[in-house]
């Protein structure tokens, strides 16, 4: 199916975040699946300010709004904002400061 919409006006749903996986504050995320097959998951994801640890799967994303700066455990420190793409390699372990409410579109190869 072919579709187009808004990134920034897209309504998320409410996703569960790890508390073990909380560092600091009281972040909250949100995603809204676009797509999603035995392939490929794509969707916005979101993140309100703190901090939080994750192990990353094989995935692209564009940040759309906000500010975060993600430690790569052995590897580079991203600063990312508006109109930065990434890369994550599955496996990696990240630290995520979020400055910024951060809003991303993404495609997770499964």
């Amino acid at each position: 199916m072919s579709f187009a919409l808004s990134v920034t006006a897209a309504e998320l749903e409410p996703d569960t975040l790890d508390p073990a996986g909380v560092v600091a504050g009281n972040p909250e995320v949100s995603t809204l699946v676009l797509h999603a097959d035995d392939r490929v998951e794509r969707g916005i994801w979101q993140i309100t300010p703190g901090t939080v640890t994750d192990t990353e799967a094989d995935e692209i994303f564009t940040v759309v709004a906000g500010r975060a700066t993600i430690e790569i455990e052995d590897g580079p420190t991203l600063e990312v904002g508006p109109g930065d793409v990434g890369v994550f390699t599955a496996g990696a372990r990240t630290t995520w400061t979020v400055h910024e409410t951060l809003r991303k579109t993404y495609q997770i190869t499964l």
